[in-house]
């Protein structure tokens, strides 16, 4: 039993690597950028507004706020174990092996489903961009067999998915429905990946400047169409009009799609063997691109709920385009740009996140709890392989069979769990001696303070929100009741975090970071957390047939 929680010591010799060593501050906030401003404003944003309205831009800020505190404990860990691996080679030297496994599990959820979804959105915008254009791809080679199947058999009103399942040929007794831009921009993602790091630097750097550019001119042309009384919508139900028409339930209801715009940031860290002086650099890129990016998010939200209705964005796939349109601002050389410029945009994040997974195989395999084949380096191009090529396959099997909704939900579970485990990690680490150049986390003793803010916060919230916490125990209501408990469960852990930081003076700054992603994850269902739980299942079953018996820690 000791030996699964056993930790591993990273030395001097653990920062060597085969990997070439390119990347500067700025490409790593370039990647950041990258990975953070892509299909989580291109594509769910308009899901995230409908369901949240012009409230949801307190969701953004607390996700950002969540996701800063959460990069700084990143930015420790990266500043003490420059290597391969993100939140895995972390967990390794903090908590031990068994839950190393864990979060390694959760992270290959996290970026190959997560580039399941954004394939299916590029998808989106490129058929989108060549309608607008006059080319047409027939419907049933631009969606999944699921989404097809599901929006016909439920009477979905999305015309191009029921003329998909209408108009596809047979094979056999086998519709042909596969989403064939998905699968193309998979494979050179792919290709790109696999011929080196510095091709992938260059290429990302281009097309990140491109994507800022339009962004800058989304949110100064839509800057003139905001109609403030879009802020404040009437309730259909209250007749009262509120910056939160649905509540504050609905604002949290929206919380997959908000937090799946910021997953991408700790995507930097695997990426510190292929990083110049990783100690000094990765913090800075992680927190500065953190910044740029919840700043770009909040300008964009105020534009889109400013130019329409949020309840217009139902179903909407392409919200930055869609504040164009003719039935909206009616800008139309904007929505051709927009729709252009998304396409690149979702490409960068497909190639950071393709770039991620093969070195979260390699980390894993290089400590034995996975095959060797992963450790694999191209003797030309110095990157992982064997294990880009895997990659490319486990991305684009799913994108055969699977649908957007499902993955959106899985892939933020997963990360935001990651999040925890990070941030509960820095609480693990002893004391180090600090080395100018490097980055130190900031000791705060947060005996006091911590519990001060939780408890203050807690009665804040009550007296804003009366109503909500004299419902609190009622967990049958069908709006409501899921989130109620999640919120109950998340103030005792809190109170019980409170108890520990007063005896063990924990770092306050860990400590807020836990503490706020653990409210994240009340905006989870009953649904999420089963999926989530079966992922996790099948992770353990491989664990223990694979990697405990072949892991090198075990046998030293």
């Amino acid at each position: 039993m000791s030996q699964l929680f056993r930790r591993k010591i990273y030395s001097d010799s653990d920062t060597s690597t085969s990997l070439h060593r390119v990347l500067g501050v700025w490409d790593i906030v370039f990647f950041g950028i990258a990975a953070i401003i892509g299909a989580g404003s291109f594509s769910s944003l308009g899901e995230a507004v409908f369901r949240g309205g012009p409230g949801v831009i307190l969701l953004y800020l607390i996700c950002g706020f969540a996701c800063g505190f959460t990069a700084l404990c990143y930015a420790e860990f990266a500043s003490r174990i420059p290597t391969a691996g993100s939140a895995y080679t972390y967990a390794y030297a903090s908590f031990g092996e068994l839950i190393a496994w864990v979060i390694g599990w959760a992270l290959i959820m996290e970026y190959s489903f997560g580039n399941i979804y954004v394939a299916f959105s590029w998808s989106d915008y490129f058929t989108s961009f060549l309608e607008r254009l006059g080319m047409h791809i027939p419907d049933y080679l631009t969606c999944s067999y699921t989404e097809a199947k599901k929006a016909f058999m439920n009477g979905s009103e999305n015309k191009e998915l029921i003329n998909a399942w209408k108009n596809a040929p047979l094979l056999g007794s086998l519709k042909l429905i596969v989403d064939v831009p998905a699968l193309v921009i998979n494979g050179l993602i792919t290709w790109l990946c696999y011929i080196g790091v510095k091709e992938s630097k260059n290429f990302n750097n281009v097309l990140v400047l491109l994507k800022l550019a339009v962004i800058v001119l989304i949110i100064l042309v839509g800057f003139a169409y905001i109609n403030t009384d879009n802020w404040t919508p009437v309730n259909p139900e209250t007749q009262v009009a509120s910056f939160m028409p649905n509540g504050f339930a609905g604002v949290m209801s929206a919380v997959s799609g908000v937090f799946f715009a910021y997953i991408g940031f700790d995507a930097l860290s695997v990426l510190s063997e292929e990083t110049k002086d990783p100690q000094r650099t990765l913090p800075k890129g992680m927190i500065i691109s953190l910044v740029l990016c919840t700043f770009i998010y909040i300008a964009l939200t105020l534009v889109l709920t400013g130019m329409v209705d949020y309840r217009k964005f139902d179903g909407v796939g392409d919200p930055l385009s869609f504040i164009f349109e003719k039935s909206n601002a009616n800008v139309a050389w904007m929505e051709l740009v927009v729709s252009f410029v998304a396409i690149i945009a979702i490409t960068t994040v497909l190639l950071v996140f393709q770039m991620g997974q093969p070195r979260i195989w390699y980390a894993m395999s290089r400590d034995g709890l996975m095959s060797p084949k992963f450790q694999t380096v191209h003797p030309k191009y110095k990157t992982p392989s064997y294990a880009t090529v895997v990659t490319g396959i486990v991305v684009g099997i799913p994108i055969l069979f699977t649908d957007k909704s499902f993955i959106l939900d899985f892939t933020s579970i997963g990360t935001i769990f990651a999040f925890v485990l990070v941030c509960a990690g820095v609480l693990m680490l002893p004391a180090k001696e600090k080395i100018k150049g490097r980055f130190h986390l900031p000791y705060i003793n947060g005996k006091i303070i911590f519990p001060v803010i939780f408890l203050g916060s807690l009665i804040g919230f009550y007296f804003w929100q009366p109503e909500f916490f004299n419902t609190l125990m009622d967990w049958n209501d069908p709006k409501e009741g899921e989130f109620r408990a999640s919120i109950f469960f998340f103030i005792l852990i809190n109170l019980v975090l409170c108890i520990f930081a007063f005896i063990k003076n924990f770092s306050l700054i860990p400590l807020v970071g836990l503490s706020s992603c653990l409210y994240l994850l009340t905006g989870m269902s009953h649904d999420n957390w089963f999926w989530f739980g079966l992922w996790f299942a099948i992770g353990l079953i491989i664990y223990f047939c694979y990697g405990y018996r072949n892991s090198k820690l075990r046998k030293a």
